[in-house]
C-alpha cells in the first residue's frame, strides 16, 4: 500500500516547558496528519540522550527519554503543581532547546512526582508492578546506572570506583541498598514515559496514523547497555574499547566521521542466538509500528577505527553479522516491519543482503539533483518500488535551505527536470514530484512543508553543538496547506 508521512521528532513539537513531550502538541500533531491525509509519523530515537544531546548517542537502548515526559499531564494527575513548573527556567527562545536547562529542572520536577505517586500508593499498583515486570529484562540495570552515574557526579562509569564499575555483585547489593530510592525514582520515570507513549499511539493508530521509530545501529559506550554487557562489545581487559565505529573518508568529510561507539562482539552475540538484539526488536516493535534501522550497511561491513584515533582515517572494513541476525529476527517476529537505512556507499554485497531481508530501502530526493539524469536518486530511475523516499532526512538540509545553496545551472537543471518555468514554484513541486513517484512511501520533513531554511535544520552530521535544537512555533502547521496535501495523498493513491 502507498503512503505518504511527515519526519517530525518529538522533541521539535510545540509545548511548554522547554521541548516536545508526549502532550497536546503531539495529539494536535496526530490530527493534522489525519487532516492532510498522511498515514505515517516518523521520529527520532526515544533514547535518553546523552552526550551532545544526540539521540544516537543514548544512555539505553531501550529506556524512554524522561525529556518527553508531558509536565502538564503531571500536574493533571495531581503528581505536580503548575506552580512547580512554571518556576523553573527551561530557557526563553522557544524555537530552540536548552539540554543543559532541561537537565537541572526537570529531574528535580521527576522526583517531586515520585514522592508524591509513592504516598498515594501509585508504586504498589497492579499496573506499575506489571510494568516493571514486564521490563524487568533491562529497566533494573538502566535504572541502577543512571542512579548510580548520578552518586558519581554524571562522570563516564570508567571513571566509578573499580568495584560498582566491574559490577563486582557486593558492589552492586551496597548500591541497590544505598540508591534504593533513586532507583525507583528512574523506574518510575519509565513508567510514566510508557504510560503517556502508549496512550499517543493508540490514538495515532486509531486515527489511521502509523509510527516509525528510528534506531541507531549502536549504543554509547557511556551507556547502561555497554556496562551491563561488556562481554558483547569489543572491549580490552580494563574495559575500554579496542575499536570505535565511524565512516570512511568520502566527498562530504575528508577526515571521515568519528563516532566513537564500541564495536559489537558479533561472535559472541551470535553465540547466544542473539538473545540483545531480539530483545531490543522487541522492544523496538512494542513502540513503533515500523522500524527504521540507522547506517544497515554496518551489518555487512563496518568501518573499524582503532580506539584512540583522532580521525577514521586509520579505519578499515570488517564483516558484519550479515543474515544470520536478520534470520533470527524475522524468526522471531514474523511480520515485524523494518526500514534498512541504505545511504552512502553501498556496496553489491549490501544490496543483496537487503535484498534477502526483504526490506525497503531508501532514497534521498536532494542527492539526485546533480545534473545527471542518470542518478538513480531520481524518480525516474528506481527500479524497486519497494523503497521509502525523502527528499532529505533530519541528516539533510532542508529543502528551503537547500535551494538557496544550489548553484544557477543546478537550479535551471532541476526546473527542467521538474518541469516549472518560475523559481519560486520550484519548492512545491519537488514536494509533488515526491508524491507521484514510484516509492511505496514517501516522507517529507515538517520543515519543508513549512518552508523554512537551515536555521530550522534538525543535524549536520560531523558536527556539534547546534543540533538536535530546532522546535516548531505553536499554530506553525496552520501555514501548512493541509487540503493540497490531502488532494495529493488521494490523487496519488497514498491515503
Amino acid at each position: 500500500m502507498r503512503k505518504a508521512g511527515i519526519l517530525f521528532p518529538i522533541f521539535s513539537l510545540p509545548a511548554n516547558y522547554g521541548i516536545g513531550t508526549l502532550g497536546k502538541g503531539a495529539y494536535d500533531f496526530v490530527d493534522f496528519l489525519k487532516e492532510a491525509g498522511q498515514s505515517v509519523w516518523q521520529i527520532l530515537p526515544l533514547g535518553p540522550t546523552g552526550s551532545g544531546d544526540s539521540p544516537y548517542q543514548s544512555f539505553s537502548s531501550f529506556a524512554g527519554n524522561p525529556y518527553f515526559i508531558d509536565l502538564e499531564t503531571l500536574i493533571s494527575d495531581g503528581l505536580l503543581t503548575k506552580a512547580e513548573c512554571d518556576a523553573i527556567d527551561f530557557g526563553s527562545n522557544p524555537l530552540d532547546i536548552d539540554y543543559e536547562k532541561l537537565y537541572f529542572g526537570r529531574f528535580k520536577l521527576y522526583r517531586k512526582a515520585y514522592d508524591r505517586a509513592k504516598k498515594k500508593g501509585i508504586l504498589d499498583e497492579n499496573k506499575y508492578k506489571k510494568f516493571i515486570k514486564n521490563n524487568s529484562y533491562w529497566i533494573k540495570d538502566y535504572a541502577l546506572y543512571m542512579a548510580v552515574k548520578d552518586s558519581f557526579g554524571g562522570v563516564n562509569f570508567m571513571e566509578w570506583d573499580e568495584p560498582i564499575r566491574r559490577r563486582d555483585k557486593k558492589a552492586i547489593a551496597t548500591y541497590e541498598k544505598k540508591l534504593a530510592d533513586e532507583i525507583e525514582c528512574y523506574k518510575f520515570q519509565q513508567f510514566l514515559f510508557a504510560t503517556q507513549w502508549e496512550k499517543l499511539k493508540k490514538y495515532a493508530n486509531k486515527k489511521g496514523i502509523e509510527i516509525i521509530g528510528d534506531i541507531p545501529i549502536y549504543v554509547a559506550f557511556d551507556s547502561a547497555d555497554t556496562w551491563a554487557n561488556p562481554e558483547l562489545f569489543e572491549l580490552d581487559p580494563k574495559g575500554f574499547p579496542t575499536k570505535v565505529a565511524g565512516c570512511p573518508p568520502d566527498c562530504f568529510t575528508a577526515d571521515g566521521q568519528l563516532w566513537g561507539n564500541p564495536l559489537y562482539n558479533w561472535p559472541e552475540h551470535k553465540k547466544t542466538g542473539y538473545k540483545w538484539w531480539l530483545n531490543r526488536m522487541k522492544k523496538c516493535f512494542e513502540l513503533y509500528d515500523i522500524v527504521r534501522i540507522d547506517h544497515f550497511r554496518g551489518f555487512d561491513e563496518y568501518w573499524a577505527v582503532p580506539y584512540g584515533d583522532k580521525t577514521a582515517v586509520g579505519g578499515k572494513w570488517l564483516k558484519g553479522p550479515g543474515y544470520s541476525l536478520f534470520a533470527a529476527i524475522n524468526k522471531e517476529f514474523g511480520n515485524g516491519r523494518i526500514i534498512a537505512e541504505d545511504l552512502g556507499f553501498i556496496t553489491d554485497s549490501v544490496r543483496n543482503l537487503i535484498k534477502k531481508c526483504g526490506y525497503p530501502g531508501m532514497k534521498i530526493l536532494e542527492f539526485g539533483c546533480d545534473g545527471n539524469s542518470g542518478n538513480p536518486y531520481l524518480p525516474h530511475n528506481y527500479k524497486d518500488t519497494n523503497t521509502v523516499l525523502y527528499v532529505g532526512t533530519h541528516d539533510n538540509e532542508t529543502l528551503a535551505g537547500w535551494l538557496k545553496n544550489r548553484e544557477r545551472w543546478q537550479f535551471d537543471w532541476m526546473k527542467g527536470y521538474f518541469g516549472i518555468l518560475k523559481d519560486e514554484e520550484l519548492h512545491m513541486q519537488i514536494i509533488r514530484k515526491t508524491y507521484e513517484s514510484t516509492a511505496d512511501t514517501v516522507i517529507f520533513q515538517m520543515q519543508d512543508l513549512l518552508k523554512l531554511d537551515n536555521h530550522a535544520r534538525i543535524n549536520e552530521p560531523a558536527t556539534c553543538g547546534s543540533n538536535w535544537q530546532w522546535r516548531m512555533l505553536p499554530g506553525a502547521e496552520k501555514k501548512v496547506d493541509v487540503k493540497y496535501l490531502d488532494w495529493m495523498a488521494g490523487m496519488f493513491s497514498r491515503k
